[in-house]
């Protein structure tokens, strides 16, 4: 019996990476929520960090997509995601900390997620290092 290309594609949603596309695709929908909420009624107060919300809500629905669709590129476009998404967060948590003169209001990724109990700057590691293990799992053959 031969293997498809289907039935050989790098499983993530299994174990951990279930929980990890749980908590991507909630972080996907508040971010997206509270996108589209600040966009649409106080744009103009503060357009850096409302559109920095956006870009978020795009990486975390992107990285939820990548890993429920499995497979070896998927991973790899997961782990870029994840290893920019690691970049945005501390470059912003980082820029709001030292100058919080220059977001009048709050990102996902302020004060390194602060407002999420810290899971923006938790989540893409944790990504990175589920990522990193399913191709070490996939490249050890099964017995």
């Amino acid at each position: 019996m031969t293997e498809t290309a289907e039935s050989k594609k790098t499983r993530l949603v299994q174990g951990p990476g279930l929980l990890l596309v749980w908590v991507y695709g909630v972080m996907s929908v508040g971010a997206v929520s509270r996108s589209v909420y600040q966009i649409a009624t106080d744009y103009d107060s503060a357009p850096l960090a409302h559109t920095l919300s956006a870009v978020a809500a795009v990486v975390y629905a992107f990285i939820t997509y990548t890993l429920v669709r499995g497979g070896e590129r998927a991973r790899r476009a997961a782990l870029v995601c994840c290893a920019a998404e690691l970049a945005g967060v501390l470059i912003v948590g980082t820029w709001t900390v030292v100058e919080p003169s220059a977001f009048p209001d709050s990102t996902v990724w302020s004060a390194y997620g602060m407002g999420y109990i810290f899971i923006p700057v938790l989540l893409p590691v944790t990504g990175m290092l589920w990522l990193r293990r399913s191709r070490r799992d996939m490249a050890q053959p099964a017995a």
